[in-house]
């Protein structure tokens, strides 16, 4: 199966290289020139997402908020420039990496690819796993409490992912994030506790039982 790649920047330029770059890569290449068009982009389900932070219309940050509920694909973002909140404030609406402009294509290619084969790992890891009412879908990644789909986002199931196939067993905020966000990630693990909470959130709206139990002062634990 061809891969499927959505390339969003305002620079027209940039948008044309990289299109040319992937297609001869033999990738299938969508792109957007801003923010509007990227969020259409995405409704055609990409395996992977190059998206800019600054583009006219909605910026990358708001893009990445609105289809994380609903994409669970890898997004990177392009940037001329970042800052550690800027980083941080990316992996909180649900970004994945960051290339800083300019970029050299054979690290980026090299970037794009390592995503894709840690995604296509996953799809090879059990299927379903129960508790309970609760069922989870690890190769499709997505949670359903009878039958009722509950979407995740990609770092909310990495998280349900690393716990439940763990139960029992008490992960700190720092080491969910090391095994989730990566260990050369240059973010903050407070971005766990969040996620954690709209998970929670999600799985509420279904169920009053708790999945996820904090262990004061020493992190979290899936319930058996």
């Amino acid at each position: 199966m061809t891969t499927k790649i959505l390339i969003a920047d305002d620079e027209a330029d940039i948008v044309s290289m990289l299109k040319s770059f992937f297609e001869s890569k033999s990738y299938f290449v969508l792109t957007a020139l801003n923010g509007a068009e990227a969020l259409k982009q995405a409704e055609h389900n990409p395996d992977i997402i190059l998206l800019d932070i600054n583009m006219p219309e909605l910026d990358g940050l708001e893009v990445c908020q609105r289809i994380r509920n609903h994409i669970a694909c890898p997004i990177l973002f392009l940037t001329a420039k970042i800052e550690d909140t800027d980083k941080v404030k990316g992996f909180w609406v649900g970004g994945d990496d960051y290339i800083v402009k300019p970029f050299s294509l054979v690290e980026l290619d090299a970037r794009v690819g390592a995503h894709l084969r840690r995604e296509a790992r996953h799809s090879f890891e059990a299927q379903v796993k129960f508790a309970d009412n609760l069922t989870i879908d690890y190769s499709e990644r997505i949670l359903f409490y009878k039958g009722d789909k509950i979407i995740l986002a990609k770092k909310e199931f990495a998280i349900v992912e690393l716990l439940s196939q763990n139960p029992g067993q008490v992960f700190d905020k720092e080491r969910i994030y090391e095994r989730v966000w990566g260990y050369d990630s240059e973010g903050d693990s407070s971005v766990v506790a969040e996620h954690i909470r709209r998970i929670r959130t999600k799985i509420a709206a279904y169920t009053d039982r708790v999945y996820i139990e904090t262990v004061w002062g020493c992190g979290y634990k899936w319930i058996k």
